[in-house]
């Protein structure tokens, strides 16, 4: 069944078409809620309003437009970048994390534990992008949605996305390249 179905049931009351399009969706909006603000439970708020919208008000999602999946993280976007704009937070430049980075390459036997250790300092680069710029590399690195989804998500004509995803997504690049 497809997923405009499923919400026209949804809304009428139908709770079982709602636990599939739930299954179907909940996952990825998630991840990236996770991955824009850094916190499981910031992550499963803002997943959980995004649910909780679409169903009070099923009118506001236009299939016409974009999918429901792309809806959905559009939602979410909506929510954490009202969570920005409420709690600013310190970062930590990008530049910063490359003298920290600097791993001797005699310590092989440790590989899995710097893989380990890559893995956090990559994602704290990522964390200390800008809003904006951070959406752009989740998106596009981690949910792999193309340029012209993004485009819809966000707002943005896909120059804007391009720009996005260069200018920080070579020093995270760097960051990684730092510890191998």
């Amino acid at each position: 069944m497809t997923d405009e179905k499923l919400l026209h049931k949804a809304s009428r009351g139908d709770e079982a078409a709602f636990l599939i399009l739930n299954e179907r969706h909940r996952a990825p909006v998630f991840r990236f809620a996770y991955r824009l603000l850094g916190s499981t439970e910031l992550a499963e708020d803002v997943t959980h309003d995004c649910f909780l919208s679409l169903i009070k008000r099923p009118a506001s999602f236009d299939p016409q437009r974009a999918a429901l999946r792309t809806y959905l993280y559009a939602a979410a976007r909506n929510l954490a970048g009202k969570h920005f704009r409420q709690h600013a937070s310190n970062t930590v430049p990008i530049d910063e994390l490359l003298d920290e980075l600097r791993v001797p390459e005699n310590e092989e036997p440790l590989r899995q534990l710097l893989n380990e250790e890559l893995s956090a300092e990559v994602r704290k680069a990522v964390m200390s992008l800008p809003p904006l710029q951070r959406e752009a590399v989740v998106l596009f690195e981690y949910e792999e949605l193309s340029l012209a989804e993004i485009e819809l998500i966000v707002g943005a004509d896909i120059g804007t996305v391009k720009s996005r995803l260069i200018s920080r997504g070579r020093r995270i690049k760097e960051v990684a390249v730092a510890l191998l």
